[in-house]
């Protein structure tokens, strides 16, 4: 499975761009969009790596060790995986983008270790790898199964993809996923994969700033854009749909609840679109609960995640149930956390505890 950062809407937006001024953004767009091509979609029959039940998950697992990383230059190529650069240890190179996808990895891997106290992105020690300068004027970044894979951004729109900290989380976090719950790419299931990634994205950045829930921009992909965009960042997880509003991309369009529930075929069922509705419902679940949250409210999300409770298909219902049983069991059912966490749910227009989802929608 692989999963991009940059949604298909955002590039078929610019690649439809015929402002001449705007022409190499459309050109870079178009090419980026060729790019992705062969893994937008579902991909019947891929092999996973999933370890199987969770049981066997556990009985896998090693105790966590340090970050084996390693960085690879593609040089403006679309080879994969180019030549190695910076080795875990080695010292800062003068690359930006190199010394960043080093960083960002680390810090991924620091939370996921220290936190909830798992042996890398597989709980067994993956060694992380990641791609940089990958083709030319590459507007996405994506996680290929094996390895992060970053573009330069077409240098008008968008920056170069290792800029943003919450960018390098989401994405490692879909290999989190691909070695846990496994959720499929599609629907309301693929719409949970990427808001999963959202909101582990979110928690490197704060936990890297020391930033309460409170105090956290709640932004994913800040620093992507240019100067030349009127916007914050990709999307927001405090105020779905607000992340943007410009001439060029237009104004985001991601719903906050159900009542704005988008049923469409295209971005693999509206991954990208319908995930803005479990964010907030993190987001709210963790306002609530205080502090910092990738403490309790991250603990929650993440416990749920590797339950091993979770079918391929999930959807917003049945993960909103699991997130209160994870609740209950971590820290009881009349409790506090369990109280924000449905209540987080309720506000974005599902309970299904009350047999009522306010949605068109569906998963598939």
């Amino acid at each position: 499975m692989t999963c991009a950062i940059i949604p298909p809407y955002l590039l078929q937006r610019l690649a439809s761009l015929d402002d001449p001024a705007m022409a190499p953004v459309a050109a870079a767009a178009r090419a980026s969009l060729q790019r992705d091509q062969p893994f937008r979609g579902v991909r019947e029959g891929e092999p996973t790596p999933r370890a199987g039940d969770a049981a066997q998950r556990l009985l896998t697992a090693r105790v966590a060790q340090d970050a084996d990383r390693t960085i690879f230059d593609a040089a403006g190529t679309e080879t994969l995986p180019g030549t190695a650069v910076r080795g875990e240890g080695d010292p800062a190179v003068t690359d930006i983008a190199v010394n960043e996808a080093y960083d960002g990895l680390g810090h991924t891997h620091s939370l996921y270790r220290e936190v909830y106290k798992r042996a890398s992105i597989d709980n067994r020690n993956l060694p992380l790898n990641a791609t940089v300068h990958y083709g030319e004027e590459y507007d996405n970044a994506f996680w290929d199964g094996d390895r992060m894979v970053f573009g330069d951004g077409d240098g008008i729109v968008f920056r170069r993809m290792t800029a943003s900290l919450s960018v390098i989380g989401h994405e490692l976090t879909h290999g989190v996923t691909q070695y846990s719950a496994n959720l499929e790419y599609q629907g309301q299931s693929g719409a949970l994969n990427e808001s999963v990634s959202d909101v582990f994205g979110a928690l490197v950045e704060q936990r890297l700033a020391g930033q309460s829930a409170e105090e956290a921009s709640w932004l994913i992909g800040l620093g992507l854009f240019t100067d030349a965009v009127e916007g914050e960042a990709l999307r927001s997880m405090k105020a779905p749909g607000t992340a943007y509003n410009d001439d060029i991309l237009g104004k985001d369009p991601q719903p906050a609840d159900m009542s704005g529930y988008v049923d469409t075929r295209d971005d693999n069922g509206g991954v990208h679109l319908n995930s803005g509705i479990p964010n907030r419902a993190f987001y709210l679940a963790a306002i609530a609960i205080g502090g910092n949250a990738w403490e309790k409210a991250g603990m929650i999300w993440y416990t749920t995640l590797t339950s091993g409770s979770l079918a391929p298909t999930t959807n917003f219902a049945d993960f909103a149930l699991a997130t209160v049983a994870a609740a209950t069991e971590l820290f009881g059912g009349d409790s506090p956390e369990s109280r924000a966490v449905t209540s987080a749910w309720d506000g974005v227009g599902i309970s299904p505890w009350d047999n009522t989802v306010v949605s068109n929608g569906t998963n598939g």
